[in-house]
């Protein structure tokens, strides 16, 4: 019976993929509970998309049978992230003293983007920040600022630029995050937005899960900053208390060394050098 169902499905299946299959399965015991007359159970990951569609038919009962309630979740949380997103750039970079970084990226008219950066180490945690567009118009010009967002839509199709500049420091060195993002993210289930008719209930879940799992990466791209902001603020405080600690102890020696050398001068006789002379 098994050989019926797999010269149906050859047409389907790839050779080596359904004797791969057949082999793996023919070779299993027996199950107490399968039916007599009907032939084993074949898993959903060894058929492609077509095989399965034509397998459903006869045998919807025992394919479904087989998927666990683990794997239904696995297969979904594989399709919510395999989603398209929209394009665009993260970047930690480093930003020497009287210096400035630009970058660059070609933006079609009316196309939504948006910049947001923050700054992770160095100084005060400042940085100057400017967006040119294609014409050179400055749209954006914040001074000294530790983190903003800045959302525009492009009103001209063209190369647009965002600096970051540390010119106003002599000494000290930045480390800069920023994520740029270029266009509106696509809707996770197709025509979503010409639809007429309400969402089933498996279509609700994708989207719920879907806006879940955005701001859990949002929050941990936040977390993520803040924990190296904050670990480089420790590890910076630790060495400053560390070479004071060094200093004073190196103070304290000298210190009592000279108080030492002060207190034996107090006790010590100073004879004259002189030789007597003898009439």
């Amino acid at each position: 019976m098994w050989a019926g169902w797999a010269a149906a499905l050859s047409g389907l299946v790839p050779g080596p993929t359904l004797e791969r299959a057949a082999a793996h399965w023919a070779a299993r015991p027996p199950s107490r509970k399968r039916s007599a007359g009907l032939p084993p159970r074949l898993p959903l990951h060894f058929l492609p998309g077509p095989a399965r569609a034509a397998a459903h038919g006869d045998w919807a009962g025992s394919i479904m049978g087989s998927v666990t309630p683990r794997s239904a979740s696995a297969l979904l949380l594989l399709l919510l992230l395999q989603v398209e997103r929209p394009r665009g750039a993260e970047l930690t970079f480093e930003l020497p003293d009287n210096a400035k970084q630009c970058f660059h990226e070609d933006v079609e008219q009316g196309v939504k983007f948006s910049l947001d950066y923050q700054v992770i180490t160095g100084g005060h945690y400042d940085v100057d920040c400017y967006v040119e567009d294609p014409l050179g118009n400055t749209i954006y010009r914040e001074t000294k600022k530790q983190y903003d967002s800045f959302t525009h839509r492009a009103e001209v199709k063209g190369v647009y630029q965002f600096c970051f500049s540390n010119e106003f420091s002599t000494f000290s060195h930045k480390t800069v995050y920023f994520d740029f993002q270029v266009g509106d993210e696509p809707p996770i289930l197709p025509d979503m937005g010409n639809r007429v008719t309400a969402l089933t209930q498996m279509e609700s879940a994708c989207v719920t899960i879907h806006e879940a799992l955005k701001t859990v990466i949002d929050s941990q791209t936040h977390y993520r900053l803040r924990e190296a902001q904050d670990r480089a603020r420790a590890e910076d405080l630790h060495s400053r208390v560390s070479y004071w600690s060094v200093g004073e102890t190196i103070a304290l020696f000298v210190v009592s060394f000279g108080q030492v050398l002060l207190l034996k001068s107090f006790f010590t006789e100073k004879r004259p050098m002189g030789r007597a002379v003898h009439s």
